[in-house]
């Protein structure tokens, strides 16, 4: 991990000119998303001042405090430690978000596993866990897909997490979510385990071309409806998309006409495409290199037992806590930081062994 000072006020320094130049505002979509780089880079830039003046202070109190040996100070300085320790985790976690991608905003799919109503109730579970998570983080969530279960839960869920890094940060959540407990709906209440996959890809702007063929889909539309049956269309404006020759299917009725519903299910489609080619590419070089390819959608990252004792741990980091109920909360932060420190040292080793 590395955060390049210099080059970050380079950037923030050639956007200042971008800005500054009397056509700026003619392509108001591109000022729009140079003017929020500008404000990202300028907020991180800011942090890492902060921490270093924070740091700073400190030693300066600590030595202060040697030299006249007064332990009344010591409080002072746990508390500005507790506060620089929040100020480096921050700035750390923007550099270990460096991925082309990274500042994206996530389209967050859920779909449960085998265990039929308990898994359709733990894939509702994630959604919420999901959607309080993104309102810790001022992260915009927007439903664009909600199927109810037959008796509880839901079919299938995608949401559009809008924010500064929200790929980066959702991206560590991506495989198999494993939950144990006593069923709620099993009269005599046996211990059921349930399983729920997450995916996360980015969403891709209109730059990135992806060639998708009229002939390759099958659409169809149907009566939206939003989560708990409420705001029933009578019309049928939901879209749903088949990409005959991968089979992905993409479904959108968050948005009031038909026509709009497309466009989103068009756009997550070609996101879904564009991270299938990624992923290929990924576990083609893993082959050429003799390794084996992680199946991340497949793969049980995380199990969440409520009964006979609580506890949510992290199969990839061992990163645990007892305190489930703020995890299904949308405590989340511990291990997506730990996910993401463990991806940062498992790259530098790729670096370190391919240079040799």
């Amino acid at each position: 991990m590395h955060f390049d000072l210099a080059s970050k006020r380079r950037q923030i320094e050639e956007l200042e000119e971008q800005v500054n130049q009397p056509d700026f505002w003619n392509d108001p979509k591109k000022a729009a998303e140079v003017t929020k780089r500008l404000g990202s880079l300028r907020n991180e830039v800011e942090r890492f001042e902060n921490l270093q003046q924070r740091l700073s202070s400190i030693v300066e109190l600590a030595e202060l405090a040697m030299e006249e040996e007064d332990e009344s100070v010591e409080p002072e300085l746990e508390g500005e430690l507790r506060e620089a320790e929040k100020v480096f985790r921050e700035v750390e976690i923007s550099a270990l978000l460096s991925g082309e991608h990274d500042r994206s905003n996530a389209i967050l799919s859920i779909t449960p596993g085998a265990g039929g109503t308990d898994a359709q109730d733990w894939a509702e579970m994630l959604a919420r866990m999901y959607q309080r998570w993104a309102q810790r983080h001022g992260f915009e969530f927007e439903i664009l897909d909600y199927t109810e279960g037959k008796e509880a839960g839901i079919k299938s869920f995608t949401a559009l997490v809008k924010g500064d890094y929200a790929y980066g940060l959702l991206k560590t959540e991506r495989g198999v979510h494993r939950l144990v407990r006593i069923s709620p709906f099993d009269a005599d209440k046996s211990r059921h385990t349930s399983f729920a996959a997450v995916d996360v890809i980015p969403e891709i702007g209109e730059d990135v071309k992806i060639d998708i063929r009229e002939e390759d889909l099958e659409i169809e539309t149907f009566r939206s409806s939003g989560p708990g049956g409420q705001h029933m269309q009578k019309n049928e404006t939901a879209v749903r998309i088949t990409h005959k020759p991968t089979g992905i299917v993409v479904t959108c009725q968050s948005e009031r006409s038909q026509h709009r519903n497309k466009e989103v299910a068009l756009q997550i489609l070609k996101a879904k495409l564009y991270e299938l080619e990624r992923r290929k590419r990924e576990e083609e070089l893993a082959r050429l290199r003799g390794e084996l390819p992680e199946i991340s959608f497949g793969s049980q990252i995380r199990s969440y037992v409520l009964h006979p004792y609580k506890l949510v741990k992290d199969l990839r980091t061992d990163v645990e806590t007892s305190d489930v109920e703020s995890v299904l909360d949308g405590e989340l932060d511990e291990f997506i930081y730990a996910a993401l420190k463990k991806e940062a040292v498992s790259k530098g080793r790729k670096a370190e062994d391919s240079g040799r």
